[in-house]
Order: structure tokens, then sequence, then C-alpha cells
């Protein structure tokens, strides 16, 4: 008689193999959302969680109603059970252990927050609100509020994200992912604004990559930290409307544009050396420029960036406002603050290059996600950084998504774009054999140039009163032309020429010029080529350059005096004004981003009268159309005197149509010239609307005594004037 057979084993609907139970607990479960969470099974509808440190578990719907009791499926908190439900919902777990009681909301119990037209568009690199998709935002979901996670990491295993919510362990917010976008996203209820967050990542090969920083975070821990913080959307009581409509309807290029370049973390300090915050920098910052006569403030880059000396160039964080100066809204009221009184703001952007802290985005889900793989086109070899794959769909869209973020969240007037050069040549620093030419053979990156083209068609498009600025050092043609006449699009270029010859020039001795009077005029042979900002930027003042004034030649006198003459000479230069803070009052030390400006200096007369001098030179440049409406068309300029290099003389007018002409006059000599004849437009009186030899400024009060006359001589108008030592004069006629 053979034996009875065992009863088989029973097998209860919410228990699973062991296989799935380890993946779980090692964090190495290729779908969670399959296993944890509320599940229909047949007739019933069962549950489980993961919930570590949890003794027992009491499943409850989200307003608290107890639905079932669980079961433990292994002691590491690991339950599942029958819950009393009729329909696939989210629920609640109220956890017990014999020293604690907590509530848990089951982030496996909802459905995906995005869509198939999301990853469609983000997949196509045409979804042109990223910013609103991708990150942490704080949503209501399917009746619960929380935090909607996403983030790109289409090569990885595995992508949770961690926080102080979940004691940044990985096993317990495991994402879901979106096959078709390459997108994972987690609905996270309960966890609140203003805590620190990263994604940990498991590789293509499962090896756990370090912590990632969010690319799409809003907002970032204070450095040495590096993790981002869930951040509520950013809300402020716009009063610009009357600024936006200005530049939305204007001709930029026949618009004054002077721009005061600032680093925010050295401008100006708090007496213990700390830097201010932005409200503190808003209630200096922009008195200061309403009442120095600038149009904009262009700001080093402002996004999260680990290492100070960087000077933000090396960002980590390209959404987020550098917590140095605390949370974004405060930028967002400084911003709001320059509107409500006319000065317009643009950040210095990089989309060139990365760093590669391992927090950031260098090989993000394993692989070359961002950069490229191979480092003859990945690698920065002048800064030690990561270049963007300009040729992925998701990488422009990440860029160019982040250029409109900044444009409609913070109201930025413009985009100063970093390192133009560097992405538009391959063999950019670059030795034979280090570089891969492009599919016809040269060096020139087509794929760069199709994002740049990209880039400013969408700002242009979306945002019509923002302009774009490159800088760009070579002689790539039509930067600042439209695109669809073969340009690049960007409303206008750097004239690093213009900053190199001139400053050449200008760090002569006097008794030289006249052997480099080219210098000064060559610029004009191109000045129309391009729409051009004359910048004298930071780059000048650090790395042992020295400051400006500090360039100059001469004795103390003489230092000053040729300042003064030079940035008259550039003011009315063709051309939008740069100019970078501290050399406005003529700083001697080279700039130090670790400090104040030497801001005592003011109590000296030549600094105090450097400073009145660029005051003035801003308000005669925005008041007199000549000198600024006509900066980018080569029918606003003439010149009256290109010639006379023996005396280091130059000469020219500005003009515009129905306004009154200015004629420019410098003397670049320390000799004092009376009966200098010039050959001026019309008869009659004209008056000296500017002198920066003027004892005001600081000089000799050498001039012409406020007017000179000019006469017609046998059909040729003349004046015989007098030229100060090292200046430059301005005359305008009186009727």
């Amino acid at each position: 008689m053979k034996p009875p057979k065992a009863a088989p084993e029973v097998k209860l609907p919410w228990e699973i193999s062991a296989d799935e139970i380890a993946a779980i607990l090692s964090g190495s479960h290729a779908n969670p959302f399959a296993v944890l969470g509320v599940h229909q099974a047949g007739g019933t509808f069962i549950t489980r969680c993961f919930l570590p440190g949890a003794e027992a578990v009491t499943a409850m719907t989200l307003d608290g109603t107890p639905i079932g009791e669980l079961q433990p499926l292994h002691p590491d908190g690991l339950f599942g059970g029958e819950v009393s439900v009729t329909k696939l919902q989210p629920v609640r777990y109220r956890a017990r252990r014999a020293d604690a009681e907590w509530a848990v909301t089951d982030p496996y119990s909802f459905g995906p927050v995005l869509g198939p037209m999301d990853d469609y568009y983000a997949r196509q690199g045409s979804h042109l609100r990223l910013f609103d998709k991708m990150g942490a935002h704080r949503i209501k979901h399917e009746g619960a509020t929380g935090i909607h996670f996403a983030v790109w990491a289409p090569n990885a295993q595995r992508v949770s994200v961690v926080g102080d919510f979940n004691n940044w362990d990985g096993r317990r917010h495991v994402m879901r992912f979106r096959s078709d976008s390459g997108i994972w996203e987690i609905f996270a209820p309960d966890v609140p604004l203003g805590v620190p967050y990263k994604f940990e990542i498991r590789g293509h090969d499962g090896v756990l990559l370090p912590l990632k920083a969010d690319p799409f975070a809003r907002r970032s821990e204070l450095r040495p930290k590096t993790a981002s913080v869930t951040a509520a959307e950013l809300l402020q009581d716009w009063q610009d409307e009357e600024h936006l409509k200005h530049w939305r309807e204007a001709d930029k290029r026949r618009q004054p544009i002077s721009i005061y370049e600032v680093h925010a973390g050295s401008w100006q300090r708090r007496q213990d050396g700390s830097m201010l915050s932005w409200d503190e920098l808003a209630s200096s910052l922009i008195p200061y420029c309403v009442d120095m006569g600038f149009t904009h403030i262009e700001f080093l880059p402002i996004t999260e960036h680990p290492y100070d000396p960087s000077w933000g160039y090396q960002t980590t964080g390209l959404y987020a406002p550098t917590a140095r100066f605390g949370e974004p809204e405060g930028f967002a009221r400084f911003v709001n603050g320059c509107h409500k009184v006319g000065i317009g703001v643009i950040l210095d952007w990089v989309p060139a290059h990365f760093p590669t802290d391992e927090h950031g985005l260098g090989w993000f889900d394993g692989t070359a996600l961002y950069e490229h793989e191979d480092p003859r086109k990945g690698f920065h070899p002048d800064w030690n950084t990561a270049i963007y794959n300009f040729g992925r769909t998701e990488v422009v869209s990440y860029l160019v998504n982040n250029a409109l973020y900044w444009a409609e969240k913070f109201h930025l007037d413009g985009l100063r774009v970093d390192a133009v050069a560097s992405m538009l040549y391959l063999d950019y620093s670059r030795k034979h054999g280090e570089w891969i030419p492009n599919e016809y053979g040269g060096n020139e990156n087509l794929e760069a140039v199709r994002f740049l083209q990209n880039l400013n068609t969408r700002i242009y498009g979306e945002h019509p009163g923002v302009m774009t600025i490159a800088e760009e050092s070579t002689s790539w043609p039509k930067v600042s032309q439209p695109v669809h006449e073969g340009g690049l699009g960007f409303g206008f270029k750097w004239n690093m020429g213009f900053m190199h010859d001139t400053l050449s020039y200008m760090s002569r001795e006097p008794v030289h010029r006249k052997h480099h009077h080219n210098e000064l005029t060559f610029g004009l042979l191109y000045a129309y080529s391009e729409n051009f900002v004359l910048p004298l930027s930071h780059d000048e003042v650090v790395h042992g350059k020295g400051s400006l004034i500090a360039k100059m030649p001469g004795d103390d006198w003489q230092k000053f005096a040729n300042l003064r003459a030079y940035y008259a000479f550039m003011w009315g230069y063709p051309g939008k004004k740069l100019l970078f803070m501290g050399q406005e009052f003529a700083q001697w030390a080279e700039w130090s981003e670790n400090k104040s400006l030497d801001w005592n200096l003011l109590q000296y007369r030549m600094h105090e009268g450097m400073r009145r001098l660029v005051r003035d030179l801003n308000f005669t440049y925005r008041s007199k159309a000549a000198l600024h409406a006509r900066d980018c068309e080569g029918d606003g300029f003439e010149w009256l005197i290109a010639d006379d290099y023996e005396n280091s003389v130059f000469a020219w007018l500005r003009k515009a149509p129905g306004q009154k002409p200015i004629v420019v006059i410098s003397n670049f000599t320390p000799v004092y010239r009376e009966n200098y004849s010039i050959r001026l437009p019309s008869p009659g009186r004209w008056r000296e609307i500017l002198n920066t030899d003027a004892d005001i400024y600081g000089g000799s009060g050498k001039g012409n005594g406020g007017r000179v006359q000019a006469v017609d001589a046998g059909g040729e108008i003349s004046c015989s004037i007098t030229l100060p030592p090292l200046a430059t004069i301005m005359l305008e006629p009186e009727n």
C-alpha cells in the first residue's frame, strides 16, 4: 500500500518567489512596480510593501480607513496581504515596531505622471517645456500631494531617488522606466519641500555609480554639499510688463546698451567677508547701476557650481541659481527690481562644456550620455571638462530648454553664451591627430552649428524681447546674422578684436603709438560685419593681466589720463558697451573672486573722477541718439581724421537720421595741442559736451571753454580747436 501524497503547498496571492524577494531587498529588481503596491489577483486585490524596520503593517486608504492587516514576507521589512478595495488605488500603511509607529504612503500604488506624448516629444527633441516635466516638482496626483521625480538615464539598469525622506536608501523609491524615452519617473507622496535628494543609479553593467545630482534641479545645497533640493514652483509678483514690452518691440541694435559685468560674489561683501544675499545685492547694486547710467547688468554664471575659483563657468546645476546667495526666489526678486527701474539682466550661460565632478553629468548612467565617449570630441583640454554631445537630440533639448527656462521663469533679458569658438571648431586647442574631422573632412563642428541655430531660433521665437550674445573670438562668418540667411542667429557678438587691438595700443608708451596707429583704425574695416558688443571684461583683469589702470603706461597722472581717454574713445566708437566691475573707478588691484572690490578708493579724487566720467559717458551715450542708434550700421560713422599717426590723433563723426551729429576726437599723446585744425560737417558753434581732461574727472582742466566755432572757408568747413593732453573730447552742434 502506497503512502498518501503530501498535500500541495498553497501559495497565497500576495506571496512572491525567493528570487523576487532577494531582488527587492537588494534593490536590483528590474521592475518593482510589478511587485510592490496594489495589484488585482483573481477576484481580490492584494498589496505588498517594503518598509525596513517595520514589524507589523496595516494597510489604509489615503483618508486613513484600515483595509487590511499585512503579513510578513521577509523579516527585513517586506509585507503582503489582501486589502478590501474594489479597484486599483493608492494606499497608505501604518508601520509599527516596539518603539515606534509611523505612516507611509505607498509610491508604488500610484500610476505614472508622464504620458506617451511626453515620451514622443522628449525623444524627438521638440519638447519645449521639459523643465516643467523633468527634475522634481510638487504636484497633487491621484488624491495625494508629493514630489514627482523624473530623470533621463536610458542605459541604467535601475534608478532610485534617495534623500532624507527615505534615509538615502536606494531600495525605497526605485523609479519606473519609460522605455520609449529613456526617462525614469516616480511620484513620491508626502515628500516635503526643501529636502536634499540625489539619484542612485545602477549602470548598464550592474555597477552602482556615485550618487548624481538632478540635471533639472531648480535648487541645490550650498557647497561643499552637492545634493539637489526639492523646491516649490517659482512664485514672483512680476511688475515689469512695461520693461518687457519695450524690449519686445525695440530694435536692439538701435538701442543704447551699456552693460555692467558683475561677479555677484565679489562686487561687495559683508563686514565679515561673507557673500551678500540677492536682496542685499538688490539694495545696493541696483541703485548704483541706475546712478551710473548702465542699461544692463551681466552676471558671470550664477548657476550652481562647486568651485568658487571657476567663477561659475564650471556648472553642475544649469537650472539652479547658486545657493551662495540664497533661494531662487531671491534672484527673481532681484530681476524684478532691476526691471522696475529699467535695467536689464543678462546671464553668462555655459552650454559648451561641464565639469567632471562625480555628482554631475559625467557618465551619468554609466555611459557617455551628455558627453562624447571619444575624448577627441568629448574632453576639453583647456579646462579639463567634458564637452556636450551636440549631436544627441536629448542633450540639445536639455540645453535649449534651459535657455527657455531662464527667459520664462526669471524674465532674463539676455544670455551671453560663453566659449562659442570652442564649440564651433573640432580642433579648438587640439594638435594634429587629437581631433576628428567632420563628415566633409573639415574642422567645423556642424552639430554645434545646428545646436546654436536651433537655440537662437527657439529663443527669439518664444521670447522676442531676449537677446543672445556670442563670446566668439574668431572670424566665423555671420555669427549675428539670422539663421534663415545662413547665420548662427545671435543678436550680438563680442568684438574681441577691438578689445585686443585697443588694449595693445593703449599699453604702449605714447611716443611709440605713432608706429601702431592702425591698431585703432583697423577695427573699422570690420566694425559692421557683425552686431558688436565692445567688451572690457573680467578676462582682461585676471590671471596676472592686472587691472585696466595698471595696463596704462606712464606715471599715475598719465595712467588715469590714458584710461579716461580710452573709455571715451570706446563710448564714442560704434558698438554696444561692456565694462567689468571695479574698472569704472580704476581699481588698481587685479580682480579676485574671494573679496570685495576696493570701494575705499572712491575717497580719492582720481578714482572718483574716473567713476564720474564713466557715469557721464553712459548718460551721454544714452541721451545722444547719434552715439547709439547706428551702432551696428555703417552709415552712422564717418572718419574725420584717420591718418594723423604723427600726433596720434583720431577724429570721427557719429550720426543718425534726424539727430544732431557728434564729433569724437582723441589725442593719445601727453602733448597739449592748440590751434589743431579739424574738418567739421557744418559751420557754426559746436558745444563741447564731454572732455575727459576736465577737472571734475581728475584731469588738468584744459579744453575749449565749452565751445568751438566752425567756419566755411571756400567750401571747406573747419575748426581750430584745443586738444587736451591724453584726452578725448566730444562736440555737438548748438543748432
